[in-house]
């Protein structure tokens, strides 16, 4: 019997031809969300899935730049400006040399039901370019950032969109193309980005704002399963702001980080991966050549694993931080045979779907992407709320209003998969619950 969604699921595949990554989130939040649906046929009936499906705007922009040798190099920009229902769009900026139009639509599809799971009024937006800063000079990415930058002021602001960072995009990107945006707007409110360092209106822990979420979040699932953090080992992915940040909160925590990954292998230091190991990790991300590799030269304790994914090491808890399709089955099949105790979505959407639903039907409890990642776009709220007070914000206050946010999500998630008859299902709740957000205020707004 067909579902309502598949017809939806339809229009996706016939506008969207060559975009896998976006059906496949399209897909997973609309299997979802069948059941409110079906509940609620007033939805159906005023088209509000289709609009739903549909951004509101997408904006694609060439950008030239000078590279260090004097050759004028030219890439492509991204914002997608996808659903505004519940306030000014909200959602990081990618640099990467894979970013196309299907990956920023998806990922700013997923933004809408992140941004409304937080409680706060953003909508769900995403951006970037096909632009690779691994290998360039600073004063490459400063030319990069204030080019991209002299395009994009024009469609953002902070009423109307205020990017953050993502992957391949840190304080330092996001540093240069505030600057740029100060000077083309001559002004000084803090607004247009967000993530921006802490000397340029920025917030306090914001870098490390989406690793410290996924633990309050996963925080919140092991106590629910009447279990706790301390002396569980994990295995996350990637050594970025993200890993960064939940490898300092495992730790927070009394949990044993023993491997993460790059590009080129992963390590592995059975001994733990705390202090001076986890800051080793900014090194690691500054060094601009994206390898772990030399984390192994530098600590005897540990091994590095060339061209290989850490999911086959055996831990109680997986966290995948690095990129989409990080885990497909091969690796979920990895990880359901070493028992894990818990697996936690920390990059966007690193799990497939066949994937995920493996690890689900092996009785694992899942944090997902959507949920337990929503850490640094609450955060870029609160930035923009400090910025429009002009009263900075203590790291213990961002730090308390963070586990506050994500206690909530884990909630309104809990709560909605409990209420649709899917007791314990975080990924259907959150899609549940963000969706129910997002569909009320357009409801009200009407036909727009």
């Amino acid at each position: 019997m067909a579902r309502i969604v598949d017809q939806y699921i339809e229009i996706v595949k016939k506008r969207n031809p060559g975009e896998p990554e976006f059906v496949q989130t399209v897909e997973e939040v609309l299997g979802s969300i069948e059941p409110v649906l079906k509940k609620h046929p007033e939805y159906v009936k005023s088209g509000l899935v289709e609009r739903l499906i549909e951004p509101e705007r997408m904006i694609t922009f060439r950008v030239p730049w000078v590279d260090d040798k004097g050759k004028v190099q030219v890439n492509r920009g991204y914002r997608c400006q996808f659903n505004s229902a519940l306030g000014p769009y909200k959602g990081g900026i990618r640099f990467a040399p894979n970013v196309y139009p299907g990956i920023i639509h998806c990922l700013a599809f997923e933004q809408i039901f992140k941004n409304a799971l937080t409680g706060l009024p953003i909508g769900g937006a995403k951006g970037g370019a096909d632009f690779d800063p691994n290998g360039k000079s600073d004063a490459e990415i400063m030319r990069f950032c204030q080019s991209f930058m002299t395009e994009l002021y024009r469609h953002i602001g902070a009423n109307i969109d205020s990017p953050a960072g993502d992957l391949g995009v840190g304080g330092k990107e996001i540093g240069y193309m505030y600057g740029q945006y100060k000077r083309l707007t001559a002004s000084c409110d803090g607004s247009g980005v967000t993530g921006k360092p802490v000397s340029s209106l920025g917030l306090n822990g914001r870098t490390e704002a989406t690793g410290h979420g996924i633990v309050f979040f996963l925080k919140n699932m092991v106590e629910a399963n009447k279990d706790t953090l301390k002396g569980k080992t994990v295995v996350i992915s990637g050594f970025g702001n993200v890993a960064w940040g939940t490898a300092q909160q495992l730790e927070k925590e009394g949990a044993k980080l023993i491997a993460f990954s790059g590009p080129d292998g992963y390590i592995l230091d059975e001994e733990g991966i705390t202090g001076k190991k986890v800051e080793y990790f900014l090194d690691l991300r500054n060094s601009g050549k994206n390898i772990c590799e030399p984390y192994a030269k530098k600590f005897k304790s540990a091994k590095f694993f060339k061209g290989k994914k850490p999911w086959g090491v055996k831990a109680d808890i997986y966290i995948p931080c690095a990129m989409q399709n990080d885990v497909l089955m091969e690796s979920a099949k990895l990880i359901v045979k070493n028992k894990a105790k818990y697996y936690c979505e920390g990059a966007n959407m690193p799990t497939s779907n066949d994937a995920l639903e493996f690890i689900q039907k092996a009785g694992i409890p899942v944090g997902p992407a959507k949920a337990a990642n929503a850490g640094g776009v609450a955060c870029s709220a609160i930035e923009m709320s400090q910025n429009a007070r002009k009263m900075p914000v203590s790291r213990e206050e961002v730090d308390t209003m963070l586990y506050d946010i994500m206690k909530h999500i884990y909630e309104a998630s809990a709560n909605a998969a409990k209420e649709y008859g899917k007791k314990g299902n975080l990924v259907m709740g959150a899609n549940i619950a963000g969706f129910l957000a997002v569909a009320e205020a357009m409801t009200v707004q009407g036909i727009v």
